[in-house]
């Protein structure tokens, strides 16, 4: 019998929360995924892992830019998620660099994304401008 990616992406959130992260365990995990035939449903995962964690009090924010992020930054980054969830015992800022984005950030949580990076305000401008709304 299947098990459901729901199960599985619970019992992964629950299992780093109670024992942490480690090259084993995420050896562990990789192993099963590939053994269930699941790794299609990777990006799924670990959204519900997110979620999963963020209804246990730990955020996790993906900020993609194509620099590194300064402590003053992945901060203002944290105190504005904060907001969005007060309850959260924990954020945790997780950067991943892509070259593809020009200037600023993109964040993204388990079910939400903004993108403040040039590329989309540039966007939003044309936009705007094409409608005559500047």
């Amino acid at each position: 019998m299947k098990t459901s990616r729901s199960r599985i992406s619970k019992t992964i959130a629950n299992r780093i929360l109670k024992v942490g992260n480690s090259k084993k365990l995420s050896t562990e995990i990789a192993a099963y995924l590939l053994a269930e035939n699941q790794t299609k449903n990777l990006d799924s995962i670990l959204r519900d892992i997110q979620l999963t964690w963020a209804n246990e009090g730990y955020v996790e924010v993906i900020a993609t830019s194509s620099f590194p992020l300064d402590a003053k930054t992945k901060a203002s980054i944290g105190s504005r998620i904060k907001k969005v969830y007060p309850a959260a015992k924990q954020v945790i800022v997780t950067e991943v660099r892509d070259s593809s984005v020009i200037g600023g950030v993109k964040l993204s949580l388990a079910n939400q994304q903004l993108d403040l990076s040039m590329e989309a305000k540039l966007n939003k401008f044309k936009q705007l401008t094409i409608t005559g709304k500047v």
